[in-house]
């Protein structure tokens, strides 16, 4: 937690030494938006990617289009943008997973799957990281847009307003974008239940 004593971390003079050549403030710049770029990462880390691999290419991209940024928005804003649109390259890159089958889940995860879609009892509170990991498994079937919207939304409870900010998506595309993707996601879960049932 920052020292209530000690002023707020000044980006617009650190911005001008980096813009220098100052290494030590780079540093300093680098240190103070690691929670942040840290934060988005670990929200939306493709499989098989390391984090601190993830969050030393925002930085390295961040500081490669340094000349670009000419203060429109706040700097944060600036390298949240670079961080979610790395995570989204990266999920692209990726080759989508071949189909998903009742197979592939876990008997806890199958459990709470069968709860969820026959609604006939709750879901244990203790089979919460089954939850999880199952809903991570089926979020990985979709697109990495689909995929990043419903775990912006969703997961992370931010506003249409704050994913158009940290996307540069307008608001109609994020709500229909939501729509298709929570459709997709419906579907997968009826699908899997099809299969388990033949």
């Amino acid at each position: 937690m920052p020292d209530p004593a000690e002023p707020p971390f000044d980006v617009a003079g650190c911005l001008a030494l980096v813009r220098e050549g100052d290494q030590r403030a780079a540093r300093e710049l680098v240190e103070h938006l690691y929670p942040l770029v840290i934060r988005i990462v670990r929200s939306h880390l493709p499989r098989r990617v390391a984090e601190e691999d993830l969050a030393q290419e925002v930085f390295l991209k961040m500081f490669s289009r340094l000349a670009q940024y000419q203060g429109a928005v706040p700097f944060t804003h600036w390298v949240s943008r670079i961080a979610v649109t790395t995570c989204i390259d990266h999920l692209r890159a990726q080759k989508r997973r071949p189909e998903f089958r009742w197979a592939d889940l876990s008997e806890s995860e199958a459990d709470v799957l069968d709860a969820v879609l026959t609604n006939e009892r709750e879901v244990p509170a203790n089979d919460a990281l089954a939850a999880t990991e199952l809903v991570q498994k089926l979020l990985g079937q979709l697109k990495p847009d689909d995929q990043l919207v419903l775990r912006l939304l969703d997961l992370e409870q931010k506003t249409i307003a704050e994913i158009a900010a940290l996307t540069g998506w307008n608001q109609s595309l994020i709500k229909v974008r939501a729509f298709r993707a929570r459709r997709k996601l419906q579907k997968l879960f009826l699908e899997l239940r099809k299969k388990e049932r033949s």
